[in-house]
């Protein structure tokens, strides 16, 4: 079977990055929130409550945890691309998502933030001359990222997080 973590396999970073390769991934920035938006249109809300996966998170707390990690990304980005390799703040994921605004609110409320947040990175991102993907963050956790590589895995995340959603429909046949 199937690793269900892993619709899309995990992230891998590319091992090079060219103005087409961000061209590609601020589309997908651009894109997630119609597509998230899809992929949950037309559930019920016991649907919406139902794990992507044994053990996993419902379709509610993966909706709610994109938003909450692209508020991060964005602001992570603001850092990396006005300051010198600053250190970003990791967050607890899984704690956030037992939270009740995680697991109690409509996910058209996340769905709108998306929407909202995607206008404003796709247009910082989109404005950025070449030489500003090169600029570095330090993850504590992952180490140095330069915004290329951050930009790369957040077209990863969109598009997992997404996976999640269609391939539970799929399997339940939604």
């Amino acid at each position: 079977m199937a690793d269900l973590r892993y619709p899309i396999g995990p992230f891998e970073p590319p091992t090079s990055y060219s103005a087409d390769d961000r061209t590609a991934a601020i589309r997908t920035l651009a894109e997630l929130p119609a597509r998230l938006r899809l992929a949950v249109s037309g559930l019920s809300e016991r649907q919406i409550d139902t794990p992507y996966r044994p053990d996993g998170w419902t379709v509610r707390q993966v909706v709610h945890h994109t938003a909450d990690s692209h508020i991060n990304a964005y602001i992570r980005l603001k850092f990396a691309i006005t300051e010198d390799n600053p250190t970003i703040k990791p967050y607890a994921e899984a704690v956030w998502a037992e939270l009740t605004d995680a697991t109690s609110l409509p996910v058209s409320v996340s769905l709108d933030l998306l929407e909202a947040l995607h206008t404003r990175m796709v247009t910082l991102l989109s404005s950025l001359p070449a030489d500003a993907f090169a600029r570095t963050l330090f993850h504590p956790e992952r180490g140095a990222m330069t915004v290329d590589h951050y930009l790369a895995l957040y077209d990863w995340h969109s598009k997992h997080h997404t996976a999640h959603v269609i391939s539970l429909r799929e399997r339940e046949g939604w």
